[in-house]
């Protein structure tokens, strides 16, 4: 049987993304942690122009 390891960057995610245990420890800092993946959705390529193959008719 393999070992298998929580590692803190699996406690961090775990807890950022469970409402009651981020609300729990919200101000405790986890070591080696990491953060939350996070892409701003107007980074993000729009999918309105993924018909179009014309890459100069972008509304900015």
């Amino acid at each position: 049987m393999q070992k298998q390891r929580i590692v803190p960057r699996h406690l961090q995610l775990a807890i950022r993304n469970d409402e009651e245990l981020n609300k729990l420890l919200g101000d405790v800092i986890i070591s080696q942690g990491g953060v939350v993946p996070f892409i701003n959705p107007e980074l993000l390529p729009s999918k309105s122009n993924k018909g179009k193959k014309d890459g100069a008719s972008q509304e900015v």
